[in-house]
């Protein structure tokens, strides 16, 4: 038990390093290997070891008719299109402004929570988060539109909608998707975004360019390995044994490891206007779970007494 109890920090700890570092990784990966055939090597790898865990886990997929078409679902918008929007948009945006705008991802949660889930409700601290994070967004927005419009808009825009994906996915598991074990619930929609990336790659870019060197392969691999198979056992995990509040504020810690690895490690430069819409995006999310945070620490002082 008292391992269990340690374990939980330490993967905590982990998840955020790991996700932290995930952006700088897919921006520097990108110096070597296109975007799509980047993102499909890195879930080729990915459903590889994800059938490892299952066959030493002795792990049963579900091939029922209403688990494939979740399966479908993930593979194209949770892993394919959205992915891909965030691997493009690094291309031209720094990977710490591309985390900070991903950071809208539990704001939009939030929002599609109270419209699409009965239990979900927004209050009045909820909107005002929701609004500080907007007001962020449009600080970021107009400093980015300032510096250059035509390079930095287009990429801000994708990281947003990618959030935006992500979290319509989120919803529609939350609802439809309870019945799917963690790892089958991966497998095929890695295999799935694995061929459909691999296949529009082979038509869309011009794979000549791409230098399949040891670099970007270990760093494909960290992505697929540490980040996608790691981090997503890892989270489920953690899921069952704390509170999912203190586990959603992963997205607070991850934008801020971001930053002071793209900003110490890569030089990534942000201007004042980007900066101050940065933290306004990051409180915002913690004004979205101070609620839950108040709760949490409420039934922990009421379980000690």
């Amino acid at each position: 038990m008292k391992n269990k109890n340690v374990l939980v920090p330490i993967l905590y700890i982990l998840v955020c390093i790991f996700w932290g570092t995930s952006w700088l990784v897919i921006k520097l990966s990108l110096e070597y290997v296109s975007p799509l055939m980047n993102l499909g090597l890195r879930m080729f790898f990915s459903s590889i070891a994800i059938l490892m865990i299952m066959k030493f886990t002795r792990t049963e997929l579900d091939l029922s008719t209403k688990s494939i078409k979740l399966y479908i679902i993930l593979g194209l918008f949770s892993y394919s299109i959205p992915f891909s929007l965030v691997y493009w948009a690094e291309k031209t945006i720094p990977s710490s402004l591309a985390s900070i705008l991903f950071g809208m991802y539990p704001l939009f949660i939030a929002i599609l929570s109270s419209i699409f889930v009965q239990e979900e409700s927004l209050s009045i601290p909820k909107i005002a988060g929701i609004i500080l994070a907007f007001i962020g967004v449009v600080f970021i927005f107009k400093d980015g539109l300032r510096i250059e419009f035509s390079h930095h808009f287009p990429g801000m825009i994708a990281v947003i909608t990618s959030a935006l994906f992500q979290s319509s996915v989120a919803i529609t598991i939350k609802k439809k998707g309870g019945h799917l074990n963690p790892l089958s619930m991966n497998f095929i929609p890695t295999a799935i975004a694995t061929v459909f990336l691999i296949s529009v790659s082979l038509v869309a870019e011009d794979i000549s360019k791409n230098q399949i060197t040891l670099k970007p392969i270990l760093m494909i691999l960290y992505l697929a390995i540490f980040v996608t198979v790691f981090n997503f056992t890892a989270y489920y995990w953690l899921l069952k044994r704390m509170s999912v509040v203190i586990l959603s504020l992963t997205s607070f810690i991850t934008p801020v490891i971001a930053v002071f690895v793209g900003v110490v490690f890569a030089g990534e430069k942000f201007s004042t206007g980007m900066t101050l819409g940065a933290l306004c995006v990051l409180l915002g999310i913690l004004i979205v779970n101070q609620e839950g945070i108040k709760k949490f620490y409420h039934q922990k002082k009421v379980g000690s007494l």
